[in-house]
């Protein structure tokens, strides 16, 4: 039994790869990573740092003792410190000269920015296997006729393939966003305390190149091509508010298709995937409940909020530095991610496997179709010889007429037997049925649908068919 408590996002809804990212073995191999580049770089610019002391502190990047840096920690109460003291146990030789130089933000925020690198290429990889997943559900049900709805009213027919466009043109505005957080997001560098490599500017005896040069140097190693242009100690908090909010659109476009499908899962036409021993209800075991939608919800509603811890902590920040961003990002940067890494499994197991039920999708649709198709009807009678003014004042009466008895009665609609019983109206029952063919009433729909997976969706799909994508099983 387990009397600790656990979040939830790593017990139940993040995937592995998401959690070894932000786990604490993780960033502290960073941290070391990170010693090891700082002296690498201080040597090849003419420190006196030795070859034998970056090797040494390269051969102990791995062997890292967390619970001889928590025994430190306890006792320095700063986890850096903490840190570099069971770095330089394990290496004796360079113990000198590990961290010359930088200020905690060195390894801080420069592992912050390598881990949410990572972390935003694995959502990219995930969002690309849910558009994935509904480009294919979009081409099978292209020409599918469904009832389409304005403010969940029947409005006019579309089909089953374009509604899912709605739902992919979200996504690629969401993997755009990515990939702006990603072209744009800058690691610190080295900058010193406050900002102005002061530091630095001591250890290279005023050489102002080789200040420049190290930060430069350092930001190359980690894989940037720049540091950020200038900072405090910390690098701008408005990168983790711009990935926060890139995290949140994501949580948005997720839960819009979401309540579509809880919308569609109670007129029983879309169904999201149900195990034959899966339970629905304790209490009702007829129940088949949208719950993996109703969770995509719950967890984007999270993600949603979660955005304004960013934008708060950005603002709080008193000139060069504060650490009234530390708990916070500790907690809002980290399970925002592993929030968002649980919202697309999500929503990539419910792509995967969304029923389709045409024959109810039909049966809606021909409830309505009669008062939609009034419009072409009257065309059609004009065509006929009829009066269109007057034609116009029968067809309206009759749908009065059939809507109350639909809406009173509970009976079935029964307008166009009224119409076609008309003498006052030119066309016969065999006349108006060959007018109700739902896939003349879609539109471009099916054209729409080709063009946009055609055009929109496979270049993207192709531009990241090389991202790697978690091969892992998760139970959702």
């Amino acid at each position: 039994m387990n009397e600790v408590y656990v979040s939830p996002l790593s017990q139940r809804y993040a995937g592995k790869a998401m959690q070894r990212l932000f786990s604490e073995a993780h960033r502290a191999r960073l941290w070391r990573q990170l010693w090891v580049y700082l002296a690498e770089a201080e040597s090849e610019l003419g420190l006196p740092v030795t070859q034998e002391q970056v090797s040494e502190l390269s051969q102990h990047l791995d062997d890292i003792d967390l619970e001889r840096c928590h025994a430190y920690e306890r006792v320095t109460r700063h986890d850096v410190m903490a840190h570099i003291r069971a770095y330089a146990d394990a290496c004796p030789q360079a113990a000198p000269i590990i961290h010359l130089g930088a200020t905690s933000c060195y390894v801080g925020d420069n592992a912050d920015v390598m881990i949410y690198r990572s972390a935003l290429r694995l959502l990219q990889a995930r969002l690309c296997k849910v558009l994935s997943n509904l480009a294919a559900f979009a081409e099978q049900y292209a020409a599918l006729p469904t009832l389409a709805y304005t403010h969940f009213q029947p409005a006019q027919p579309t089909t089953v393939g374009k509604r899912a466009t709605l739902w992919m043109q979200d996504l690629l505005l969401d993997l755009e966003e990515l990939d702006f957080v990603l072209n744009t997001l800058r690691p610190l560098g080295c900058k010193g305390t406050t900002g102005t490599q002061a530091s630095f500017l001591t250890l290279f005896h005023g050489d102002t190149q080789k200040v420049l040069a190290l930060d430069r140097l350092i930001t190359q190693k980690m894989g940037f091509q720049a540091p950020i242009a200038v900072s405090g100690q910390t690098y701008t908090r408005k990168q983790d508010a711009r990935m926060l909010n890139a995290l949140a659109q994501i949580a948005a476009s997720a839960q819009k298709f979401a309540t579509d499908l809880r919308l569609l899962q109670h007129e029983k036409e879309l169904e999201e995937p149900f195990e034959s021993t899966q339970v629905g209800s304790s209490a009702m075991p007829y129940k088949r409940n949208p719950m993996r939608a109703e969770r995509m919800t719950g967890l984007a509603r999270y993600l949603i909020s979660n955005a304004h811890n960013a934008l708060t902590t950005s603002a709080e920040q008193w000139l060069e530095r504060s650490l009234d961003d530390s708990a916070n990002r500790r907690l809002s940067m980290a399970e925002g991610f592993l929030c968002a890494d649980g919202l697309l499994i999500l929503y990539e197991n419910v792509t995967a496997g969304l029923a389709v039920y045409p024959r109810v999708i039909r049966k809606h649709l021909e409830a309505e179709l009669p008062f939609m198709a009034t419009e072409e009807l009257l065309m059609r009678a004009v065509e006929r010889g009829g009066d269109r003014q007057r034609l116009h004042e029968v067809i309206r009466q009759a749908s009065m007429a059939s809507g109350r008895r639909v809406k009173e009665e509970g009976a079935a609609c029964d307008l166009l037997d009224r119409l076609s019983a008309d003498p006052a109206f030119p066309l016969d029952a065999e006349a108006i049925q060959g007018e109700l063919d739902p896939a003349r009433f879609t539109g471009l729909a099916e054209t729409q649908t080709t063009a946009f997976l055609r055009d929109a969706v496979q270049p993207v799909l192709a531009r990241y068919r090389n991202l790697p994508h978690p091969d892992e099983t998760v139970t959702v």
